[in-house]
């Protein structure tokens, strides 16, 4: 059974609901701890859904990736993954929209100026959605 958490906010929108999910997700790598009343709450919840699930997710991650292993990844690409592979699992949502969010996440937050990051997450990502489609 997916489980059903709202991307939707009153004041955000998706991209930028996805956006804090990952820092949140990030914030959890490094801490273990999220200060409740500084997010809001359905986002909360839905970082709290993804990382019980955390194993499962880096599971499918390790899978899919050659001559790499999911401890030399960068903990904000991690994060962009994590929260990018639940949705392929767990959401209604179109694998594409999926891919093409994580992208710009990746973009924003982790590519550097020769575009290896992205080109990574691209393909990785991709070979989970086929993964996940099997």
């Amino acid at each position: 059974m997916k489980d059903k958490v709202s991307l939707e906010g009153e004041c955000m929108s998706q991209h930028k609901e996805r956006e804090t999910v990952v820092a949140l997700l990030y914030l959890k790598s490094m801490s273990g701890d999220i200060l409740p009343d500084e997010y809001p709450e359905t986002l909360v919840a839905r970082t709290e859904i993804i990382w019980k699930k955390i194993e499962e997710l880096d599971a499918v991650i390790s899978a899919n990736l050659k001559d790499w292993t999911i401890d030399r990844l960068n903990l904000v690409d991690k994060a962009i993954l994590r929260n990018a592979v639940y949705e392929m699992m767990f959401t209604e949502l179109p694998a594409e929209i999926v891919l093409d969010e994580a992208i710009e996440l990746t973009k924003t937050y982790t590519n550097l100026d020769d575009d290896k990051a992205r080109a990574f997450n691209n393909k990785l990502l991709d070979n989970i959605k086929n993964y996940l489609q099997k």
